[in-house]
């Protein structure tokens, strides 16, 4: 009996599967808005490739891998598998979103057909998923990989300048939240609480600035990264001084070294993150060689060439390095805040809704959109008079963000064609080193176009 339940339950999930229904299981959804469920399905399908892609990673997989057709001739299956099976993955999810940031271009309104595409027809879309993953094993290796390389280099770069913007837009909303709670009442209670946040974000960032100059450098080598430690740190205190300027905070009253302090920590990671990609492992040291050299008694004699890091190439990549699992850590909540975040008056929205649109941001469904009694769908229809956010934007952020995770579980290695093995190379290291002044450049930015632009409305 349970059984037969359990199958006509299913059978009325197929409407909602095979149509533009705009949650996967109706009957099991709460009650809430359709643009928000639809981003929340989307975010949940790239978290499950990348859960997927990790498990490519996992020891010994590399012998299931070995029975795929050609998957692993002419090369060291061991050495490599794991890393190409990454690369096919994080290439199907970047096809898929591609197509759909394509086929969404100026999607107005949830009256589009289109929009049914978008929030609806989940079964199809997930089999096309597959069908591209499964596919993308077959493709001939030849130089796939390493323009695939140069691609999610890219990509990667411009998914962490959103990233930052993704950040921004949460410190102000942190910010703003307190400020209002400290002027309704218990002023020095919210007061200490920002301080002690603002204080411990500069208190880390010191921290870690501290730690690199020990471990990252050198008394006669290691000159790349004493350039970039100390130029960052200089541009963080210049940018910290500028937030809390009296002209800056008489066009940005919000503004305040609550951001600033973000954005240096975040800048920290993003130093941290360059010189971890470093050739040079004598100024690249392991988090284990850290340890171990923090965890020597002072008092005992230290044997030096026991914590000396080897220079041998990386023969895998092992995605539970600490710099990919604090990357892959950023990456969902960002992606998760990009998905829930309500979008009136945010950056968010600002970042995902093209210029020419002019809709009203407003979270409240419309009257149309409200669930009729007993009707199955329970998701409410809150854009049909307007998208609440850029559908074509919104792929092409997860398309960028396929090709970062692809950067980030593989710890940014390329291949070497003559050792069959994977190394660091200095791309990368510039690449995140760029990334992390572009930020930089980017928050000051909106700290004095008000100031510079002074004719535009920055409201």
């Amino acid at each position: 009996m349970g059984a037969v339940l359990g199958v006509c339950s299913l059978a009325s999930w197929i409407p909602c599967l095979c149509s533009g229904a705009s949650c996967l299981l109706c009957r099991c959804c709460p009650n809430s808005k359709n643009s928000t469920v639809t981003r929340l399905i989307y975010a949940f399908l790239l978290l499950l490739s990348t859960l997927v892609a990790c498990i490519m990673l996992a020891p010994g997989m590399e012998k299931q891998l070995k029975k795929i057709p050609g998957f692993c001739m002419n090369y060291d299956c061991e050495a490599l598998v794991g890393y190409r099976a990454v690369y096919r993955i994080s290439f199907a999810m970047a096809v898929f979103f591609f197509i759909f940031s394509l086929l969404m271009i100026q999607v107005k309104s949830s009256r589009d057909p289109r929009a049914a595409v978008h929030n609806g027809f989940w079964f199809f879309k997930i089999a096309a998923v597959v069908g591209i993953m499964v596919g993308a094993f077959y493709i001939p290796e030849g130089p796939f990989t390493t323009v695939l390389f140069i691609f999610g280099t890219t990509a990667a770069f411009f998914f962490i300048v959103i990233q930052l913007v993704l950040l921004v837009d949460f410190a102000h909303s942190w910010n703003e939240s307190w400020v209002e709670r400290m002027e309704e009442g218990n002023s020095r209670c919210w007061y200490a609480a920002l301080l002690s946040c603002t204080s411990l974000n500069y208190i880390l960032s010191f921290i870690a600035i501290v730690l690199f100059y020990v471990f990252y450098t050198k008394p006669d080598a290691c000159s790349e990264n004493k350039f970039f430690i100390s130029f960052n740190m200089i541009v963080c205190i210049a940018v910290s001084i500028t937030s809390i300027l009296p002209k800056v905070q008489e066009h940005q009253p919000h503004s305040g070294l609550l951001q600033s302090s973000v954005i240096t920590l975040y800048t920290m990671y993003l130093t941290w993150s360059a010189m971890s990609n470093e050739p040079d492992r004598n100024c690249n040291p392991s988090l284990l060689n850290i340890i171990s050299q923090i965890a020597v008694p002072t008092s005992s004699p230290v044997n030096t060439t026991a914590i000396v890091p080897t220079l041998e190439p990386q023969k895998s990549p092992q995605w539970w390095d600490a710099q990919s699992i604090v990357g892959l850590i950023i990456f969902v909540l960002c992606l998760l805040y990009s998905s829930i975040r309500s979008s009136n008056n945010s950056q968010v929205s600002k970042l995902t809704l093209s210029g020419s649109d002019t809709v009203i941001l407003d979270d409240t469904p419309t009257a149309g959109g409200d669930a009729e009694e007993g009707e199955v769908r329970r998701v409410l229809d809150n854009e049909k008079d307007a998208v609440q956010y850029s559908y074509s934007f919104f792929h092409l952020m997860l398309f960028l963000a396929s090709l970062y995770i692809m950067m980030t579980l593989t710890n940014w290695y390329s291949p070497d064609a003559e050792t069959q093995t994977l190394r660091s190379k200095w791309p990368a290291v510039w690449v995140k080193i760029a990334s992390s002044w572009v930020c930089l450049l980017l928050y000051l930015w909106t700290l004095v176009a008000p100031l510079v632009l002074s004719n535009r409305d920055f409201s």
